[in-house]
């Protein structure tokens, strides 16, 4: 319903044509190769694939692609994350139509937008203390996955996944893994 919105009040502006929608975050590559896309507007929590992941696909495949993320998670983790996968623009729900509309017109003149408040916050937050390995073992356990069951997904033994949560419960911070997967969920790490 929202990304029918979307379309509908961006379809509305004299200057800019929606081409394509993607309910899920899978489709997008799809939708993007079937249609001229200039631009590709993604919500960060999308089934199939996340938008931060379908982001960096789009840059691998269409490096002049401009990417907007549009999402309710205005975390400033989610930030840095969408500009490491080569976002040009970050904005929450909240903000108005237009600013959206505006924003599609400044990525196509080649610049960057980011919600202020947004981008104050993760110049406070700092970057993500996770690595890689520690995010992805961490993401694995939100689900209340066993170590066994990690490893055997993530092609581990059970001790490294057992070092790499005691090490992400370290960074945040955390008494246990549930506290570790929330604290890291708010912050936009996972």
């Amino acid at each position: 319903m929202v990304r029918e919105a979307l379309a509908a009040l961006l379809g509305l502006e004299p200057d800019l044509e929606v081409v394509a929608q993607a309910a899920r975050g899978d489709e997008v590559l799809a939708a993007a190769r079937a249609q001229a896309v200039d631009v590709a507007l993604l919500d960060i929590e999308m089934p199939g694939m996340s938008g931060l992941d379908a982001a960096a696909v789009l840059r691998d495949e269409f490096p002049g692609m401009k990417v907007v993320i549009l999402t309710t998670f205005g975390r400033p983790g989610y930030l840095r994350r969408a500009m490491e996968a080569g976002a040009d623009a970050f904005l929450v729900k909240d903000a108005p139509a237009a600013r959206l509309a505006d924003a599609v017109r400044r990525v196509l003149r080649g610049e960057r937008v980011i919600d202020p408040v947004l981008a104050a916050a993760a110049l406070a937050d700092g970057a993500s203390p996770l690595t890689d390995r520690e995010r992805e073992v961490l993401g694995a356990a939100g689900d209340g996955s066993t170590n066994a069951e990690i490893a055997e997904v993530l092609h581990l033994s059970q001790g490294t996944v057992r070092n790499y949560l005691s090490t992400a419960i370290q960074k945040t911070g955390a008494r246990n893994r549930a506290e570790a997967v929330r604290a890291a969920r708010d912050k936009g790490w996972l």
